[in-house]
């Protein structure tokens, strides 16, 4: 084997995004790669612990869903040109710091990964000259089979409109940061401006990392050789050892009901707790809860930031937003899932697993209500079609190792 790579992959996001990089990193840095990862200073702690390089980028993806602007974007209109132009008004005072330290932390690259996320990928590949890849948390890439999972309206089109609801999403969000990344491609790369389109065309052809399952979702027929399925990336956290209190939890009475939504935050979020515990007692459940250790009962027991591949199988459901990480976790561990979507590709998500059978009818989070909460936790608990759909879809993603195919692709596109 020759020398090992440098690495970079540009993991602004959420713990859903940045954990599956910090999952792939693993991996690569097993097989001789040096892995850096451009992350928020929130996800330093989960980037060293897997002994990866860590280099902050100025932004908190939970600080600005908390922020004024993040709440008003995720309580606003639910379609894509509003919710990109949402984003845009969201990133526009903190693009320029987060751009100046994504050249930073790529210096001396081999190869970048990058999501699409204002095409940070093309850039890096152009000023650095060396290759890139896309990575896609969700389905993407423009297909004929279903629309994009921001525009999920466009089904209603036909084929032709859910392949054009793939260039619209890829070019609404190119044109809300266009003029920022050119002027940093300019002043800082020392390249020329990209065109409406440029940036577009490369990543149709780019090498393309599908970090989710053909078990989960079927690949389309239309989509070419440049675009790899691998499965999802799966990491667990080394030497983490349960608290006791969640050991004695578990072992005072049946399997709990796992309720937790990630980042996202509800405009009122102690009456939104408040919501789910009497939701959660109707249905005659008791509940693990994300959140402020110091506010468990004795029927619900709330937890910090535990590992969702430990957590999860030891539950007899779980009720969550529909993030790609969530998702992937639920159906992995075998159990099944309320989805409560917010925003973005939550929907999709939501969609598919109630499409599996892995769990019923979505609940929006903008429809959250005490009976309506409680009428699906029944129905999640009590319908044994759920658990076994989940339990037969848990065993499909076990069996599968998405980093290692992921790897494979990257050793054809950039030999050691």
């Amino acid at each position: 084997m020759g020398t090992g790579r440098q690495v970079v992959i540009f993991a602004a996001g959420s713990r859903g995004d940045v954990q599956p990089c910090v999952a792939l990193g693993r991996a690569l840095m097993r097989r001789g790669d040096t892995v850096r990862l451009l992350a928020s200073s929130r996800y330093q702690d989960l980037v060293d612990g897997a002994g990866l390089e860590f280099h902050l980028l100025p932004a908190d993806p939970s600080e600005i869903i908390r922020s004024a602007e993040g709440q008003e974007l995720l309580s606003g209109p639910t379609n894509p040109v509003a919710f990109v132009r949402g984003i845009g008004r969201v990133l526009e005072p903190r693009i320029g710091p987060i751009l100046a330290a994504t050249r930073a932390g790529a210096e001396g690259a081999d190869l970048v990964l990058a999501p699409t996320f204002s095409f940070i990928g093309v850039h890096l590949s152009q000023y650095l000259r060396v290759p890139h890849a896309v990575i896609h948390f969700q389905p993407s890439h423009p297909t004929r089979t279903f629309p994009h999972p921001l525009a999920p309206s466009a089904r209603f089109l036909g084929s032709l409109g859910n392949r054009l609801s793939f260039e619209a999403v890829d070019l609404g969000s190119w044109l809300v940061t266009r003029r920022f990344v050119n002027s940093w491609r300019s002043r800082s790369l020392g390249l020329p401006a990209s065109s409406l389109t440029g940036p577009v065309r490369r990543i149709r052809t780019a090498p393309v990392l599908c970090a989710f399952s053909t078990a989960v979702v079927p690949r389309p027929t239309d989509w070419g050789p440049n675009v790899h399925m691998t499965g999802f990336w799966h990491y667990e956290q080394p030497q983490w050892q349960a608290p006791r209190r969640l050991l004695a939890f578990l072992d005072d009475g049946p399997p709990p009901v796992y309720v937790g939504f990630g980042s996202m935050r509800t405009r009122d979020p102690g009456a939104t707790e408040r919501l789910v515990r009497t939701a959660l007692r109707r249905a005659g459940l008791r509940g693990v809860l994300a959140g402020d250790p110091a506010t468990s009962e004795e029927d619900m027991l709330v937890v910090g930031d535990t590992p969702h591949a430990w957590l999860f199988s030891r539950m007899a459901a779980v009720v969550h937003h529909g993030g790609a990480g969530t998702t992937a976790s639920a159906l992995r561990a075998g159990v099944p899932s309320l989805v409560c979507p917010f925003f973005g590709d939550q929907a999709y998500w939501a969609g598919r697993v109630r499409d599996l059978g892995a769990g019923p009818r979505p609940l929006p989070a903008r429809d959250l209500t005490v009976p309506a909460l409680t009428h699906r936790l029944r129905a999640l608990t009590a319908d044994t079609a759920y658990a076994d759909a989940a339990r037969r879809i848990g065993r499909s993603l076990q069996s599968e190792d998405g980093t290692d195919r992921a790897c494979r692709v990257l050793d054809r596109l950039v030999p050691r």
